[in-house]
């Protein structure tokens, strides 16, 4: 079973920076999606940011939500089996719990930005922008 851990929310100011991690073990397949989500109270859990890692092909695949493009980027450390987000120039509408994300493997890089595709979740880190 896949396990999945984040960490790195916190409180700051609008403007502000935050990088998560998420560690995962038990992940040693190929083909698969890795998303970060988020969920603000009273609203539904939506993708942010999606990584398909094609272990088996020679690229990577990203997507961004499009209120964060230009603020936040995911990166991967395949040797720690870590997924990064990186977020700059908070606003106070990114307020949210985040949640980190996998996917069983062989699934199309097309799919990553769904939420459906993917089976194993995080226990969430609250990110809180102040204004």
């Amino acid at each position: 079973q896949v396990q999945l851990v984040e960490s790195g929310g916190g409180s700051v100011q609008a403007g502000g920076s935050l990088r998560l991690s998420c560690q995962a073990s038990r992940l040693s397949y190929v083909n698969y999606c890795m998303g970060w989500f988020r969920q603000a109270p009273g609203k539904d859990r939506e993708v942010v940011a999606s990584v398909y890692v094609g272990r088996a092909v020679s690229y990577s695949a990203t997507y961004y939500v499009d209120s964060v493009k230009g603020r936040f980027t995911v990166s991967q450390d395949n040797a720690k089996n870590t997924l990064y987000m990186q977020m700059v120039s908070l606003k106070p509408e990114d307020t949210a719990m985040y949640y980190c994300a996998a996917s069983r493997p062989f699934v199309a890089a097309s799919l990553c930005s769904q939420r459906v595709t993917y089976n194993y979740w995080g226990q969430g880190t609250q990110v809180a922008v102040s204004s």
